[in-house]
């Protein structure tokens, strides 16, 4: 933990270690943007390191995209732009809309053989023709540096060697770094999508969090959230989760971003009621590239170094 966040996390504990003792403070701000910033100068620094052991070599991310979807296409830039910010190589893949399943699986066992690439990032959603699972699910475990294969997720959930899935990876190292407390408290997710809701309960499992997962047909969410230590929004829908469902002191996660610069949860009202939350933009958001980018680092490390 750096210095400003031991600083905060101290002001943390001050204030919201004792609800009936709080003193009533600001909620401290669990600021993705910045921790985004500061990984990525170390992990230029471990590039650049990397480089001067292996003769010149850089870890490569391949990134595959299927049709032309504008979203997609502006994800997988972001990707590539963030691989060259520390100094690595992407290798992009654009195949057309009317790809195949087994025209995709081919081209994922082509990366898997290639030594040269340590990671591979299939861009969600692929044209609806493809079984998007089996996909998945072909990525060599070595390369699956987004966490979106069966086994790496089984490995995980066991408490064995695996990527993590990267947005909740993200979320966890953001809890990490400014301190806040897992073990012990009631976690609530709402939402179970096998690449965010599922394997962020697992995680906060993993740390000793007493886990609820919320979902669809879980009746009286509202009463679920109140009870909530931890609330991890990932339910997709703009502002789904009130704010006034949400305890006082409640450490507050947003995974989603909708147009108009809003998450899953009603933040505004709890940046005052809240002891903690992550922003919407600049929370969750920059740390699933940032994590991908880290975690390809980290094959690439395993490869070369």
């Amino acid at each position: 933990m750096g210095e400003y966040a031991a600083l905060k996390r101290a002001d943390y504990s001050a204030c919201h270690s004792n609800p009936e003792d709080r003193i009533k403070m600001p909620a401290l701000v669990l600021d993705g943007k910045s921790l985004a910033a500061q990984t990525e100068a170390e992990l230029l620094s471990r590039v650049e390191q990397l480089k001067a052991q292996s003769s010149g070599k850089t870890p490569i991310l391949a990134t595959i995209l299927v049709g032309d979807d504008p979203a997609s296409a502006t994800y997988v830039k972001m990707k590539g732009n963030a691989c060259r910010r520390v100094g690595m190589d992407s290798l992009a893949v654009e195949l057309p809309a009317s790809t195949s399943t087994e025209d995709l699986l081919a081209k994922i066992e082509e990366l898997n053989s290639n030594p040269d690439v340590h990671g591979i990032l299939l861009q969600h959603p692929v044209p609806e023709q493809i079984d998007e699972r089996a996909c998945f699910d072909a990525i060599a475990l070595g390369k699956d540096v987004d966490g979106v294969t069966c086994l790496g997720f089984g490995r995980m959930a066991m408490g064995e060697d695996a990527y993590g899935c990267a947005t909740p990876q993200g979320i966890m190292r953001i809890l990490e770094h400014y301190g806040i407390e897992i073990e012990g408290k009631h976690a609530v997710v709402v939402g179970r999508s096998p690449i965010l809701g599922k394997p962020m309960a697992m995680m906060l499992l993993q740390k000793n969090a007493t886990v609820t997962i919320c979902h669809s047909r879980t009746r009286d969410l509202p009463a679920i959230v109140a009870q909530a230590d931890i609330l991890v929004g990932a339910v997709g829908k703009p502002e789904f989760i009130k704010a006034d469902w949400v305890k006082e002191g409640a450490v507050v996660v947003d995974a989603g971003y909708h147009p108009g610069g809003v998450g899953d949860i009603e933040l505004a009202p709890l940046m005052d009621k809240a002891s903690a939350y992550t922003p919407v933009p600049g929370g969750v958001g920059p740390m699933t590239i940032n994590t991908l980018i880290m975690q390809s680092v980290l094959s690439g490390e395993k490869s070369l170094g």
